[in-house]
Parts: C-alpha cells; sequence; structure tokens
C-alpha cells in the first residue's frame, strides 16, 4: 500500500504526514497525531462522536473522510477548543448546564454544538434540533445539551469568552 505525504493543519500545529489511501482523517487524528478527544463510534457516520471542524468551522465527520483529501487543510479537533487554557463558550455551557454524561459521546456532541453555534450565535430550537441530528448519545435526552447551545450566548457575553 502505497504512501502519499499530506500537510495537515490540526489546532493550529503543522503536521507532515505519509497516509494511505484506506485511512481516515479519524485514524491521521488518534493514531499519528495522538490526539485521542475525536473518538471512532459506528464508523458509518451515523453517531457522531468523531465531529471535528473544518477551517470555516463546519462539523465534518472524520470516520467517513478519507485523509489524503485533506492535504493542505486546517482542522479543529475538541482539544483546540480552549485558547490559553480558557474553555471556549460551549464547554463551559455544557459544564454550567450539567450536558455531559459519562464522556464517550461528549467530544462528539460538543463539536457538534459548536458548529451550530458558529452557524447561528442564538439559535431557533429547529437550527438546535438539525444541527444535533447526527449525533446519538445513549445517557440523555440531549435535554441538557440543547439547553447549554441555547445558553452560550449568555456566557460569552457574561464571560468575554472567545468563540461562539
Amino acid at each position: 500500500m502505497a504512501k502519499q505525504q499530506i500537510s495537515l493543519t490540526v489546532n493550529g500545529d503543522l503536521y507532515e504526514l505519509l497516509v494511505s489511501d484506506q485511512q481516515t482523517l479519524l485514524d491521521i487524528i488518534r493514531t499519528e497525531i495522538g490526539l485521542t478527544g475525536t473518538k471512532r463510534g459506528c464508523t458509518t457516520g451515523a453517531c457522531g462522536v468523531c465531529t471535528v471542524h473544518n477551517a470555516d468551522g463546519e462539523a465534518v465527520l472524520s470516520c467517513l473522510t478519507h485523509a489524503l483529501e485533506w492535504d493542505q487543510e486546517s482542522i479543529t479537533t475538541i482539544e483546540g477548543l480552549e485558547s490559553d487554557g480558557e474553555l471556549d463558550a460551549i464547554q463551559k455551557a455544557f459544564v454550567e448546564y450539567h450536558a455531559l454524561q459519562c464522556g464517550f459521546c461528549t467530544p462528539g456532541v460538543v463539536m457538534s454544538a459548536k458548529a451550530v453555534i458558529n452557524k447561528y450565535p442564538e439559535p431557533t430550537e429547529e437550527q438546535i434540533n438539525a444541527g444535533m441530528a447526527g449525533v446519538l448519545c445513549r445517557c440523555t435526552g440531549h435535554i441538557k445539551v440543547k439547553e447549554a447551545i441555547r445558553n452560550t450566548h449568555k456566557i460569552r457575553a457574561r464571560d468575554g469568552v472567545k468563540g461562539a
């Protein structure tokens, strides 16, 4: 299996990687770069636990994306949301509104929620539902998650937090 070199920026750091055409973005993130916050779930794109962001802050299912497609691109993983030791507003909202459960799906849920906030800073219920439709969590009915998303703008304003 031949490998090709790609340049990928992850959380602001540039990586030069040799990847095969069989490797997904998820494979590279976890095994080559060593960031394990992005989880492997269903590997079919149905659960959302592998969600990362592209350079535009949009949600990407890393288990469905070939790594070779990401040459010269930039992504953000859950590890890249905080800045200078300060949690992103969506992360603070998840803590304050008790939107955390067992933790397995939490990184993907947070990244999906952040993508909603990136697109709609004060989202409606319909926008939240649409943005979170591809995320599965067995521990919660998403009530607290939705509450956290709805109130992220308040935390951002209160704390002067960067990000969503």
